[in-house]
């Protein structure tokens, strides 16, 4: 049973009027995902769906709002390097304030959820890649990254593929790119190299 103060219908509504329809789909598509993920690598089923239903609880909070709550949290080094992936701390900041949440592998799973980090827990891993191949709004986005799960180091291969991909992004958009993601790519290149 997950710890809160709410329920989930009042999360579901909660979520219902601070996201798009689109992102609430999102996150609908990623508890789901999440849930299947944590049955394959026999990790709790309701907490991963609890988690991949929150992860983006702050995406859509006005940009001013989103800056007063980062100025209040201790953030890393390079957490500020791109407004896209600041709704992450945020999120764990409205769980546990909003929703109650006290279990800090949920939280550092909604907070690592977009950057990631090196040596990221199966749980963590699982709520990342949630994020990136759910069916209800990212249909083709990963599609072949599920039969990678079957393999030896199935998950680690996975998430190899999808720091490559948002690497090139970056690189086609001309855009920086984070010293967190060159050290995750790396410490995986090197863990699936040994």
């Amino acid at each position: 049973m997950i710890k809160t103060n709410c329920t989930v219908e009042y999360i579901e509504n909660w979520l219902k009027l601070n996201l798009t329809e689109e992102r609430f789909e999102h996150s609908l598509g990623t508890a789901e995902c999440a849930r299947e993920l944590a049955k394959r690598y026999n990790l709790d089923e309701d907490k991963a769906y609890f988690t991949g239903l929150i992860h983006d609880c702050a995406k859509c909070l006005p940009k001013d709002e989103t800056i007063q709550i980062l100025k209040k949290l201790n953030l890393v080094e390079g957490e500020f390097c791109n407004y896209k992936t600041h709704h992450a701390p945020v999120g764990a900041y409205i769980a546990k304030k909003e929703f109650g949440v006290e279990d800090d592998e949920i939280l550092s799973a909604i907070r690592w959820h977009t950057l990631g980090k090196v040596n990221m827990t199966m749980f963590e891993k699982i709520i990342f890649l949630a994020d990136k191949i759910e069916t209800r709004t990212r249909p083709c986005e990963c599609s072949n990254l599920v039969k990678i799960f079957d393999e030896e180091n199935g998950l680690n291969k996975a998430l190899l593929i999808c720091y490559k991909r948002t690497i090139e992004s970056l690189l086609e958009r001309n855009l920086g790119i984070c010293k967190i993601t060159i050290d995750i790519y790396n410490s995986l290149l090197e863990e699936l190299n040994r």
